[in-house]
């Protein structure tokens, strides 16, 4: 891939920081925006602007049609089986919310067991928590080895007809680990529970067939894959969608309204109340079709080139002790690390007067940087646009910041 004629996509790659060129590695966070989705969320609001699904006069009409078809873009992206199982959310943490609050709170009662791992993002824990404070639930956890690896043995090991359901990440944000999620599905649903799938930090970096995973709800974000921040997905299995009660109440949603009832319209509006974010629907269809222009195929081969670089180049400082999968084969997106003798927030604030974004902190993975007794590590997370001569001046500015931190 040629990034540097990528990055003219991006008009953020203007901006210099600190007098230096902007090194953005923070993706996992966030990702950055190309012209395309500037220009889709701009244009709605200066000649398409109308709410969606509410009128006849023509502005609604051509956005009405505008959303509807970014709503089969992304199940086409995904490989949904309908565009109904496509519910748009304002992001991952929205989503799995939503099946906290609907599915598992209607369905889960006292000597059933939640199933999630200790790696989660928080995103993916506090719900479940509250879920089991509220129906009696038993909250359950698969371990992370002391390889910093989840395999199938380890779900195997917890897995019994008490976990009705199991929550996990697809892609790890810490460690970078992608999960079996169709082997753990199977497992799972052998024994009669569902399965809820993160799926955040891998819809941006790996081809994802939702049917093929045999999941039962798949959710994610849409900043981390190049559109708008506060728009989201959540991926229903079609045969669950007359069975979930709405998440939330209002217009758009209903099919009748009496004084004293009501009743639903049909997926996936039942469950969509109020006016959307129209506009960054637009824009997370445009990135989906940047995407898709590109190849995911093309995206996963080359951040394996920039992460296996990566990976060599940190693990010759002695101090750097890098989290995750040794094999680095097995890690996407990201590598995190902590530093000996230095804390994160210290490194990152060095790195980032050499133009260097990266992440420092717990990465809302508190349980995990416990266990293994480190307050705080450091992310560097990458994209399309980046390369190796970015790896090269992360690695030049941590060599300054180990000097200047002693």
């Amino acid at each position: 891939m040629g990034t540097e004629a990528l990055k003219k996509d991006f008009p953020i790659f203007k901006v210099k920081i600190n007098n230096h060129p902007l090194i953005y590695l923070d993706n996992a966070a966030t990702t950055q925006k190309p012209k395309k989705v500037l220009q889709a969320i701009s244009n709605f609001y200066s000649y398409s602007n109308a709410n969606v699904h509410r009128g006849v006069h023509t502005l609604s009409e051509e956005a009405s049609e505008m959303y509807d078809e970014a709503r089969r873009k992304i199940a086409r992206f995904i490989n949904a089986s309908h565009e109904s199982e496509v519910i748009f959310t304002s992001g991952a943490t929205d989503s799995l919310n939503f099946v906290a609050s609907t599915w598992a709170r209607n369905n889960l009662k006292p000597g059933d067991v939640i199933l999630v791992t200790d790696a989660e993002h928080h995103s993916n824990l506090v719900p479940w928590q509250i879920v089991a404070q509220q129906t009696g639930a038993e909250l359950d956890f698969v371990e992370v080895g002391e390889t910093q690896e989840i395999t199938l043995n380890n779900f195997k090991n917890k897995i019994s007809e008490k976990v009705k359901l199991a929550a996990f990440f697809h892609c790890s944000n810490v460690l970078g680990a992608m999960l079996p999620v169709r082997e753990i599905s199977k497992l799972v649903k052998n024994n009669g529970g569902i399965v809820v799938v993160d799926g955040a930090q891998a819809v941006p970096h790996v081809p994802v067939n939702v049917q093929n995973l045999d999941c039962d709800f798949y959710a994610f974000s849409g900043h981390k894959m190049l559109g708008p921040m506060g728009t989201g997905v959540l991926w229903m299995k079609r045969d669950l969608l007359d069975k979930v009660e709405p998440y939330r109440y209002g217009g758009g949603m209903i099919d009748l309204v009496e004084m004293k009832h009501s009743t639903w319209a049909d997926p996936p509006e039942k469950f969509e109340a109020g006016t959307p974010n129209v506009a960054g629907i637009f824009g997370l269809g445009a990135a989906v079709d940047y995407l898709t222009e590109i190849g995911m195929e093309n995206i996963m081969k080359h951040e394996r080139e920039v992460i296996n670089y990566a990976a060599s180049e940190l693990s010759k400082f002695e101090r750097v002790k890098i989290l995750g999968p040794k094999d680095v084969n097995e890690r996407y997106g990201m590598i995190t690390f902590y530093t000996e003798g230095a804390h994160a927030h210290d490194v990152a604030t060095v790195l980032n007067s050499y133009g260097v974004a990266v992440r420092s902190g717990h990465h809302c993975t508190m349980p995990l940087h416990k266990k293994y007794d480190i307050p705080a590590s450091l992310r560097a997370s990458f994209y399309i646009y980046n390369n190796k001569d970015d790896v090269d001046v992360l690695t030049g500015a941590l060599k300054k910041a180990f000097e200047i931190l002693g």
